[in-house]
This record gives structure tokens, C-alpha cells and sequence, in this order.
């Protein structure tokens, strides 16, 4: 019985963790889908200023605009 909920707790937790990660990366993966010609520095400001709410929202608008 613990095992099971040991397991179910584990899983829970890597699916959350994936989900949020997904989520904190949102800007580069749209722009990795739009084929963005700034993909590679979307992606530099969403890593290392992607933690402050600015520098995420600022990824995320470049991300979303037009080349």
C-alpha cells in the first residue's frame, strides 16, 4: 500500500514539475514553433530572466509578435 502511494505521489510530482517547467519555458516554445528568427535569445531571456514576472511577460510578447 505504501508503495502504490509512494509511486502515485512520485508521479504526481514529476507530472507538476514537467507541467510547470513547460509553462515557465512557454515563451521559447512558441517561439521554437513560429520558427522565430530569435528563437536562441527568446530562449537566453526566458532562462536567465524568465524567473522575474517582467522578463517572463517581456519573452513571452517578443515570442508572440511578428518577425
Amino acid at each position: 500500500m505504501e508503495f502504490i502511494e509512494f509511486l502515485f505521489g512520485s508521479f504526481i510530482g514529476i507530472l507538476v514539475f514537467l507541467l510547470l517547467l513547460a509553462l515557465y519555458f512557454l515563451p521559447t516554445i512558441i517561439a521554437l514553433v513560429a520558427k522565430k528568427r530569435n528563437t536562441l535569445a527568446i530562449f537566453l531571456l526566458n532562462f536567465f530572466l524568465g524567473w522575474s514576472f517582467f522578463g517572463w511577460v517581456v519573452a513571452l510578447v517578443w515570442s508572440a509578435t511578428k518577425d
